[in-house]
């Protein structure tokens, strides 16, 4: 039934959204040049490795995160936008609509064997920690609402996330942790 909603879901938004994702391209292209998306591996079902699929958001050169995040980027990321790529994600079979936002491969050996319980299910676009507070969360809090999500899942829970998500991207809150340009690095729970 998950996956049924999830290729519904994701027709009906790729039927609403075909335009403005086509505009989105072009700027992309005219303001950030060339790739415009980003690829990353990270960890889905069962720990398998997957490509996501995002808009570019920070310039190729080296340096830190907050000094190759561009405006466009910054704004990208503050509306979400960027993450609508992972829709190609989610018809290919390897996320959903909703779950576990899917981590960077190399987190899996940092996991307690609890936290990565997380890939039990498909990961998801959005999910039920990204509308309890996102980047603003801490690791430990994060992986709790992750794992509540893996043992309560239903497609009323995914609905309500779904509705919940669209009000937090309009409140554009916690977009990054606390004193980064984007996300802290997990190194790994003290209690293992």
């Amino acid at each position: 039934m998950k996956r049924l909603f999830d290729i519904l879901g994701t027709l009906f938004l790729l039927s609403v959204l075909w335009a403005p994702l086509a505009c989105l391209c072009l700027l992309q292209l005219t303001l950030m040049g060339k790739p415009i998306f980003f690829r990353q591996d990270r960890a889905g079902l069962k720990g398998q490795s997957l490509s996501i699929l995002k808009f570019r958001t920070m310039l190729n050169d080296g340096g830190s995160d907050a000094d190759r995040l561009t405006p466009w980027g910054k704004f990208l990321r503050s509306t979400s936008l960027d993450e609508l790529p992972e829709l190609w994600n989610v018809l290919r079979g390897e996320m959903s609509l909703v779950g576990p936002r899917p981590l960077p491969i190399h987190y899996l050996e940092r996991y307690t064997p609890r936290q990565n319980q997380r890939h039990n299910i498909r990961p998801g676009i959005t999910g039920w920690a990204q509308v309890n507070g996102r980047n603003g969360l801490s690791w430990e809090r994060q992986f709790e609402l992750d794992l509540w999500y893996v043992e309560h899942h239903s497609l009323w829970l995914d609905l309500k996330i779904l509705a919940r998500t669209v009000i937090t991207v309009f409140q554009r809150k916690n977009i990054s942790a606390d004193g980064h340009a984007t996300r802290s690095e997990f190194f790994g729970s003290k209690i293992r």
